[in-house]
C-alpha cells in the first residue's frame, strides 16, 4: 500500500452521514491521498471506515488513532483484514494506546504501562497469520520507545501534535524504509490573534494529557509555555497559520524532516465548513 504525499484529517465525528459522504467527495476530489480519523465517543472506527470506503474509489482510509483498549486483538484483526478485502486494500489501521482519563474514566479499564501493553496487543493481532509483517498497521507513537516498536513491529508511525523537530528524531529511529506520516494542524487566517484563538480552542482539549505534554517538554516548550492555553510560540509550532503559501512552507518543512506523508487538520470556527473546504482547496498541491 502507498500513503502518497498529503492527506488529510479530520474528526468526522462532527458530522452526519451527508456530510461525510460530502467531505469524503472534497479531499478525493482535492487529490489527497489519505483521510485520517480519529476514535471518539461518536462512531465506531471501523463502522466509519467501512462508510468513508464506501463513499470513495481509491482514497486510503485511516485510523489516527483506535485505541487498543477498544476491541480484543482478535476483532482488531478480523475488522481490519475485512475492510481491506472488500475495499481494495485501502484501509491503513492506525493504533495506540489512548490516555489515562479515556481508558479508565470513559472505558473502565486499568491503563497499563503504553509500550508493553502495544507489545502485547501486537502479538495478538499478528499471530501467526500469514503476511502479517506487512500489513497496514502503524502506531501512534511519540517517545523513543514506541517508536522502536513501530519501526520493528509494524509499517511505521502516525505521530500527532508534533514539530518538524519531533519529525526529524522519528526518522532517525525508524529508518529510510518505514512510513512516518505526520499530523500538522493549519488555520489559513492571515490574522495572528484570531488564528491563534482557534488553535487555543482546538488544543485545549490535548492540553491536560500526559502524553502530549510529556513529548512537548521533550521537544522544548516550558511548563510555562504550555500553561494558560498554551504561549504564541506553542501555539505557533502546533497550528500554521497565515496566507497559503506560509503554511505550505510549514508543511514542507516536515518533508525535509523525513516524513512520508502529512496529513493537515484545518482548523476552524464550530461548523464553519466554508473555511474548512476552503483550506482543503488552497493547500492541496503542497
Amino acid at each position: 500500500m502507498e500513503l502518497g504525499r498529503l492527506g488529510v484529517w479530520y474528526p468526522v465525528d462532527r458530522l452526519d452521514a451527508g456530510q461525510i459522504r460530502d467531505f469524503v467527495g472534497r479531499v478525493e476530489g482535492h487529490g489527497y491521498s489519505a483521510l485520517w480519523y480519529p476514535e471518539s465517543r461518536g462512531y465506531e472506527t471501523f463502522a466509519i471506515a467501512g462508510f468513508m470506503l464506501a463513499q470513495s474509489r481509491t482514497l486510503v482510509v485511516g485510523s489516527s488513532i483506535a485505541s487498543l483498549y477498544a476491541r480484543d486483538a482478535f476483532t482488531a484483526r478480523r475488522g481490519m483484514i475485512s475492510l481491506n478485502s472488500l475495499y481494495g486494500d485501502r484501509f491503513v489501521f492506525g493504533l495506540g494506546v489512548s490516555h489515562k482519563p479515556m481508558v479508565e474514566g470513559v472505558r473502565g479499564h486499568d491503563y497499563g504501562k503504553p509500550v508493553p501493553v502495544m507489545r502485547a496487543y501486537l502479538d495478538g493481532i499478528q499471530g501467526k497469520e500469514a503476511g502479517a509483517a506487512g500489513w497496514p498497521v502503524a502506531l501512534a507513537a511519540l517517545g523513543p520507545l514506541m517508536l522502536k516498536l513501530a519501526r520493528d513491529r509494524t509499517m511505521g508511525a502516525l505521530p500527532y501534535n508534533v514539530t518538524p523537530a519531533h519529525t526529524a528524531v522519528a526518522k532517525a529511529i525508524l529508518g529510510p524504509d518505514k512510513w512516518l506520516a505526520v499530523e500538522q494542524k493549519v488555520c489559513l487566517e492571515t490574522d495572528p490573534v484570531r488564528a491563534r484563538a482557534l488553535g487555543r480552542a482546538e488544543l485545549a482539549r490535548y492540553m491536560t494529557l500526559d502524553n502530549y505534554r510529556n513529548n512537548w517538554l521533550r521537544e522544548g516548550f516550558s511548563e510555562a509555555e504550555l500553561s494558560g492555553g498554551g504561549s504564541d510560540r506553542f501555539i505557533d509550532a502546533m497550528v500554521l497559520h497565515g496566507d497559503a503559501g506560509t503554511i505550505k512552507a510549514g508543511l514542507r518543512a516536515h518533508f525535509a524532516a523525513g516524513a512520508t506523508h502529512v496529513c493537515l487538520q484545518p482548523v476552524h470556527a464550530a461548523e464553519d465548513w466554508a473555511h474548512r473546504d476552503a483550506m482543503l482547496e488552497a493547500l492541496a498541491d503542497t
